[in-house]
C-alpha cells in the first residue's frame, strides 16, 4: 500500500479495484456505442451466371456484385486438401467494372474464414477504383502471419507531381488474363507466390518461418474481403483453370456457394464503435458479463472518431506503481487494427488534433493488441507521456495472441523504481513476459491518468472483436483526516 500526503487534513493511498462485470459497472463511455455512422446495406449477388461479360470462350461465367463486409461469402470449387508443401496453380480471365470493389481470388480454407488477412489463404487481391483496378498478391498462414508483394509488386509509375511511385493499375471494363502460382520449393524451399495480370508479374517470397506455421486449402474461387462494410461493385471471371482442371462455365459447374446471394444490414461499419459492458462470456471469466466488443482504431482529427469505455479514477501518475490483471480473448482481428487497454486521461487522451505523428493517445500507459500483418497479432506494452515522448516494445519476444477466441490470463505492471530509476513496464500473456523501460526523463514528465479501460488510437484503421474480464487494477483513494 502506497501513501502520499496531499496536504493538511488529507492523504491518498493506492489500492486495487476489481471488476467482474456480473452487473452494470457504471463505467464512463464516450462514443463507445457510436451512432455517428449509419448502418449499411450489404449486397452479395455473385456466383454462376449465364452471361459473357468477361468475354470467355463460351456463354456462362462466374461473377456479379460483391461487397466488402465483416461476414464471409464465397463461390468456390472444392479441391483436394492442399498445404504449403504442395504446388498450387490457378488462372483465367477477369473483367472488372468501373465501380469500387475489393475482393480475393484464389485458394482458401472454408473452415477458417473470419477476417482479413484470412488465415490459410494464397490469393490475388483485386481493388477497383473507377476506370482502373489494382492487383496485389498475398498469403496468410494458419497462425494469421501474412505477406505480400515482395520482392516485386505489380509495376509502378512515378507521379510527376509528387515524385512518389504508385501502382499504375489495369484498365476497367476490359478483359485481362491472370494467373496465380505457388511453388513450395522456390526461394531455398521457403516458398514463392507469383501472380500475373496480362504481361505484368508480381512476386511474393514467404517470410522466414511462415511456411512452418502451416496452412491448409480446400477451396479455390472468389470470396469477399472480410474487413467491414465498404462500397461494392461487379467483376467477372471466366475460363478458370485450377490445378490443371479447366472450367468454361458453359453450364452450372456446381461450385459451392456460401452467403453469396443475400442482402442484409450490417452495423460493422468503420468507425462505428460498439464496445463496453456486455452480457457475453468470451474472455473466460468466472461469471457472465465482461468488457469488450468491436473496437476500431480512432482518429484524433475528429471528436466522434475517438472513443473510450473506462472506470473513473482519482489522479494517478508515473511516480507510483500501476498494475492491471485479467483475462482476454481476441475473437476477430482485421489487419491494420489496434485495441488499447490501460490507464489514460479523460480529456488529454481524447484531444482533437490534426497531428498524425503517433497513433498512441497522449497520457496513456498500457497494452496494445496489434500487428504488423506479417507477424499476426502481438500483446505488448507501450506508453505516451504529456510532452509526446513515447515508448513501444517492438521485438520478436513480444507475446502473440491469435484471433481464435482462446482465453488468456494477462497482467500489466509498471514500477517507477525499476530500470535504474527510469521506470519499467512488464506485460505478461500466459507464461510469456516482455519488458519495456521508459525513456530517459519520461518518468519525470507531469503525466496524469484518471481513467482505466479501453481507449481508441489516434490514427484510424480497422477493427477487432476483443473481450476482457475479471479485471483488477490500480486506483487511488482520497481520505480526509478529521
Amino acid at each position: 500500500m502506497l501513501f502520499a500526503i496531499l496536504g493538511i487534513g488529507a492523504f491518498t493511498f493506492a489500492e486495487e479495484r476489481h471488476e467482474s462485470f456480473d452487473k452494470n459497472p457504471d463505467w464512463e463511455g464516450r462514443n463507445n456505442r457510436s451512432t455517428a455512422f449509419d448502418k449499411q446495406t450489404i449486397k452479395q449477388d455473385f456466383g454462376f451466371s449465364l452471361t459473357q461479360r468477361a468475354r470467355g470462350k463460351a456463354t456462362g461465367e462466374l461473377g456479379g456484385f460483391i461487397n466488402p463486409a465483416a461476414e464471409p461469402a464465397y463461390y468456390a470449387k472444392r479441391i483436394a486438401p492442399k498445404t504449403l508443401g504442395d504446388p498450387l496453380t490457378a488462372s483465367g480471365t477477369v473483367l472488372c467494372t468501373g465501380r469500387q470493389f475489393h475482393v480475393l481470388v484464389g485458394f482458401f480454407n472454408s473452415n477458417t474464414l473470419n477476417e482479413w488477412r484470412t488465415p490459410s489463404t494464397i490469393a490475388l487481391r483485386l481493388y477497383g477504383r473507377g476506370d482502373k483496378f489494382y492487383a496485389f498478391v498475398e498469403y496468410a498462414t494458419s497462425r494469421w502471419r501474412a505477406g505480400g508483394d515482395n520482392p516485386r509488386p505489380f509495376p509502378t509509375i512515378r507521379d510527376p507531381n509528387t515524385g512518389r511511385r504508385e501502382q499504375k493499375g489495369f484498365a476497367a471494363n476490359a478483359p485481362h488474363k491472370w494467373s496465380l502460382t505457388y511453388d513450395p520449393k522456390a526461394n531455398g524451399g521457403r516458398g514463392v507466390v507469383t501472380a500475373t495480370i496480362d504481361d505484368e508479374t508480381a512476386i511474393c517470397h514467404l517470410e522466414p518461418g511462415h511456411k512452418q506455421d502451416r496452412a491448409s486449402f480446400d477451396r479455390c474461387g472468389l470470396m469477399t474481403l472480410m474487413k467491414q462494410w465498404d462500397d461494392g461493385g461487379e467483376l467477372w471471371l471466366d475460363d478458370i483453370t485450377i490445378n490443371g482442371e479447366t472450367e468454361h462455365f458453359d453450364r452450372d459447374p456446381g461450385w459451392e456457394q456460401f452467403q453469396n446471394r443475400r442482402t442484409y444490414v450490417s452495423t460493422n461499419v468503420r468507425p462505428r464503435f460498439d464496445f463496453g459492458d456486455t452480457a457475453t462470456r468470451f474472455a473466460g471469466g468466472l461469471g457472465k458479463g465482461e468488457l469488450g466488443g468491436l473496437v476500431f482504431r480512432g482518429d484524433c482529427r475528429y471528436a466522434d472518431r475517438m472513443a473510450y469505455y473506462a472506470d473513473r479514477l482519482n489522479r494517478l501518475t508515473l511516480r507510483q506503481p500501476l498494475t492491471a490483471t485479467g483475462k482476454v480473448a481476441l475473437r476477430r482481428g482485421v489487419s491494420d487494427s489496434t485495441t488499447l487497454i490501460g490507464f489514460f486521461h479523460s480529456t488529454k487522451s481524447m484531444k482533437v488534433s490534426d497531428s498524425q505523428a503517433s497513433g498512441i493517445p497522449n497520457n496513456f500507459i498500457g497494452v496494445a493488441i496489434e500487428g504488423p500483418s506479417r507477424e499476426g497479432f502481438f500483446f505488448y506494452p507501450l506508453y505516451r507521456v504529456a510532452r509526446d515522448a513515447q515508448g513501444i516494445a517492438d521485438g520478436d519476444d513480444r507475446p502473440r495472441i491469435l484471433p481464435n477466441g482462446k482465453s488468456h490470463d494477462w497482467s500489466f505492471d509498471y514500477l517507477p523504481s525499476a530500470a535504474s530509476g527510469l521506470g519499467r513496464i512488464a506485460v505478461t500473456l500466459g507464461k510469456q513476459t516482455v519488458m519495456l523501460p521508459l525513456g530517459k526523463g519520461h518518468r519525470a514528465v507531469d503525466t496524469q491518468f484518471d481513467r482505466f479501460g479501453i481507449v481508441t488510437t489516434w490514427i484510424d484503421g480497422n477493427g477487432q472483436h476483443v473481450y476482457f474480464d475479471d479485471l483488477t487494477y490500480t486506483f487511488q483513494q482520497k481520505m480526509e483526516l478529521r
